[in-house]
C-alpha cells in the first residue's frame, strides 16, 4: 500500500513537472501581465550550425543579462537563451517604442556589417514560440553590382495573435525604410525602437504549434513524400518477386539434385554451394571485431526504432527544444545492455575466449569516433566562440551518463550474455582444413558486390534523405514520421533481401567466406549516403566556413558510420537465417 501511494506521489510530481514550462508559466495571461520573451542566436542563414550569443552583437542590451536554465538537450541543440530587451507585456500596444540610443564605434560598424553581409537572422522565443527576422539587409546597385549598400535595420515591429488569455502566434516584420546605413567604417549614432500590435484570433492554444509543421503538410510535398513511398514499395515488390522467383526455382532445383538419389551422386563431383557445407560455418577471422560490430548495430537499430516510437506519439512536435537529441543520449544510454549482450552472446558462440577485450571493444566502436569527432568540433565551436561549444557542466554531465548508466549496462549485458551459454546452431559439421576459393571473376570481389548492394537501398530512400538534410541542415520542419516510418521499415527490408540474394550467388560459385562479406553488402548503403553528403554539400545547400563544413562533414560521417554498423548488422542476421536454412534442407554429411 505504502510502494502504491509513494509511487502515486511520484507520478503526480512528475506529470506536474511535465506540464509545467521551465519559466513557471502556464501560458494563460491577465492584460498587461509579463509574457516571457528570450534572445536565443545570431548567425548566417545559411550556416545552420554556425550561431552565436544574441549579445555577442551590439545590440541594446539590459543593465543584468539573465540566463534562462535549459536543459541537457537544448544546449546540445545549441539554445542559450537571454532576457531580450524588448517588453511585450499581454495585449499593450505600442506605436513606437524606444528601445535604446548608442552611438556605434568603427568596430560594431565593422561587425554589423560582416553581419548582415552574410544574411545573419536572429531568433527569439516569446511564450516558448520561436520567431525570425534578418538583422539588415544588403542593397545592390542596379548600374555597378560590385557596389553595394548595407543597411541596418533600427525598428520591429511584433505582430501578435491572442485567443481569450493565451498567445497564439507572434510574426516579427522589419521595415527597410526604417535603417540605417553602415557601408563606411564610422561611428554610426542609431536609435532602435519597436512597435506591437495585438489581435484576436479563433486558432485554439491546442493548435498553436501547426503552423510551423504546415510547410512540410503541404499537398505537394506530400505529393513527393507518396511518389517516395510509392517508388520505394515498386522496389521491394520487384526485389522480393525477384528473390522469391529465382531463389526458389534455383533452390528448388537444388534440394532435388541433392536430395534425389545419394548412390547416383557419388561418382559424380559436387558443385555449388553443397560443395562447401564442411565450410560454409567456418568461422570469420577476426571474431572479437566481427561481434562486436553485432552488438554496436543491434544497439543501433534498437536505438532506431525507440526514436520512432516516440516520433510517432507525438513526442518530437516542432520546436520542443532539444526533445530528439535529449532522446538520444539517454536512450543510447538505457540500450548499451543490448550491445553488451549480443556482442559477448555471440563472441562466445563464435568461441571467443577474452570476453572482457571483445566487451571494451563493443563499448568503444561507435562512442570512439564520436567522441574523438566531438572533441575536435567542440575545439574548433570554442574557437569560433560558438555556442555549439559545450559547457564544461554539459560535457560533466554526458561524461557522467557514459560512466554512470552506459558503461555499467554494458558490462551487465555482457555477464549476462557469457551466462546465457547459448551455441551456435550450425546444421553442418565444419571440416578441419578449409577448401580453397576457386579463381573468380572481378565482378565477383568485395567493392563491386558492395556497390550493388547498397545502390538498391540507396534508391528507397534518397529522395526522403533530401528533405530530412533540409531539415538538419537547414531551416525546414520535418514532422511527417510516419512516411519516414515506413521509409525504414523499406530501407530494411530492401537491404536484408539484397544482401541475402548475394549471399547466395556467393556460395553458389563455391565461395564460403561469406560472413563479412554479408555485413560490408548489408551496410554499404552508409557508404552511398556518404556520397550523398557529399553531393548535398556542394549542390543542394549554401553552407561554407571551416566551421560549419567540418561540423557538417564531422557530424554526417559518425551518422554515415552509424548506418553502416546498424545495417551490417542487418544484413548480416538475415544471411545467417537464409544460409541455416538451405543447409538445414539437405543432407550434410
Amino acid at each position: 500500500m505504502v510502494k502504491i501511494k509513494i509511487a502515486g506521489v511520484l507520478f503526480l510530481f512528475l506529470a506536474c513537472g511535465l506540464s509545467v514550462e521551465g519559466d513557471g508559466s502556464n501560458h494563460r495571461y491577465k492584460e498587461g501581465d509579463h509574457v516571457p520573451l528570450y534572445a536565443n542566436k545570431v548567425g548566417p542563414f545559411h550556416n545552420p550550425s554556425e550561431t552565436y550569443r544574441y549579445y555577442d552583437l551590439p545590440f541594446c542590451s539590459p543593465e543584468h543579462v539573465t540566463e534562462k536554465r535549459e536543459a541537457l538537450g537544448e544546449v546540445l541543440n545549441g539554445d542559450r537563451l537571454v532576457d531580450a530587451p524588448y517588453e511585450l507585456n499581454f495585449k499593450e500596444e505600442k506605436q513606437s517604442g524606444s528601445l535604446c540610443k548608442k552611438t556605434l564605434s568603427k568596430e560594431e560598424v565593422s561587425k554589423l556589417r560582416d553581419a548582415v553581409s552574410k544574411d545573419y537572422y536572429f531568433q527569439m522565443y516569446y511564450d516558448d514560440l520561436p520567431f525570425w527576422g534578418f538583422l539588415g539587409k544588403v542593397e545592390r546597385d542596379k548600374l555597378d553590382q560590385s557596389e553595394s549598400k548595407y543597411l541596418i535595420f533600427k525598428h520591429i515591429h511584433f505582430d501578435i495573435l491572442y485567443n481569450d488569455d493565451r498567445v497564439i502566434e507572434i510574426n516579427v516584420q522589419t521595415d527597410p525604410n526604417l535603417s540605417v546605413d553602415i557601408t563606411e567604417d564610422k561611428e554610426v549614432y542609431v536609435e532602435f525602437s519597436y512597435s506591437v500590435a495585438w489581435k484576436k484570433t479563433e486558432i485554439p492554444f491546442e493548435k498553436r504549434m501547426e503552423k510551423y509543421s504546415k510547410s512540410s503538410s503541404m499537398p505537394q510535398h506530400l505529393e513527393i513524400h507518396w511518389f517516395s513511398i510509392i517508388n520505394s514499395c515498386v522496389t521491394v515488390l520487384l526485389l522480393t518477386g525477384f528473390l522469391a522467383t529465382i531463389l526458389m526455382r534455383v533452390l528448388k532445383n537444388d534440394f532435388i539434385k541433392y536430395s534425389h538419389d545419394e548412390e547416383a551422386l557419388e561418382d559424380q563431383e559436387e558443385t555449388g554451394w553443397k560443395y562447401i557445407h564442411g565450410d560454409v560455418f567456418r568461422f570469420p577471422n577476426h571474431k572479437s571485431l566481427f561481434a562486436a560490430i553485432i552488438g554496436s548495430g543491434t544497439q543501433l537499430l534498437a536505438l532506431a526504432i525507440f526514436i520512432f516510437l516516440l516520433a510517432l506519439v507525438g513526442v518530437f512536435y516542432p520546436y520542443n527544444r532539444g526533445a530528439l537529441f535529449t532522446a538520444l543520449v539517454v536512450i543510447y544510454a538505457l540500450t548499451s545492455g543490448i550491445a553488451g549482450y549480443t556482442a559477448t552472446s555471440f563472441y562466445l558462440q563464435l568461441e571467443g575466449t577474452n570476453w572482457v577485450k571483445n566487451l571494451l571493444l563493443t563499448g568503444s566502436l561507435f562512442c570512439g569516433p564520436l567522441f574523438l569527432t566531438f572533441s575536435f568540433l567542440n575545439t574548433v565551436a570554442i574557437v569560433y566562440s560558438a555556442t555549439a561549444a559545450l559547457p564544461f557542466g554539459t560535457i560533466l554531465v554526458i561524461i557522467l551518463i557514459w560512466a554512470l548508466v552506459t558503461s555499467p549496462l554494458l558490462v551487465l549485458g555482457g555477464i549476462a550474455g557469457k551466462n546465457s551459454k547459448i551455441e551456435f546452431q550450425a546444421p553442418c559439421r565444419t571440416t578441419k582444413y578449409p577448401r580453397e576459393i576457386p579463381q573468380l571473376p572481378w565482378y565477383r570481389s568485395t567493392i563491386p558486390q558492395m556497390a550493388m548492394a547498397g545502390f538498391l537501398p540507396f534508391s528507397a530512400i534518397y529522395i526522403e534523405l533530401y528533405y530530412i538534410f533540409a531539415s538538419v541542415w537547414g531551416h525546414k520542419i520535418y514532422t511527417i514520421y510516419s512516411i519516414l516510418f515506413i521509409v525504414f521499415i523499406i530501407l530494411i527490408i530492401v537491404t536484408a533481401f539484397i544482401t541475402v540474394a548475394l549471399t547466395y550467388f556467393q556460395l553458389a560459385v563455391e565461395d564460403h567466406e561469406w560472413w563479412w562479406r554479408s555485413v560490408l553488402c548489408g551496410g554499404s548503403t552508409g557508404i552511398f549516403v556518404f556520397f550523398y553528403c557529399i553531393y548535398y554539400y556542394h549542390a543542394r545547400s549554401d553552407m561554407s566556413g571551416f566551421m560549419q563544413t567540418s561540423f557538417f562533414f564531422g557530424y554526417m560521417t559518425c551518422i554515415c558510420y552509424g548506418f553502416f554498423l546498424m545495417l551490417g548488422t542487418v544484413g548480416f542476421r538475415a544471411s545467417l537465417l537464409f544460409v541455416r536454412h538451405i543447409y538445414r534442407s539437405i543432407k550434410c554429411e
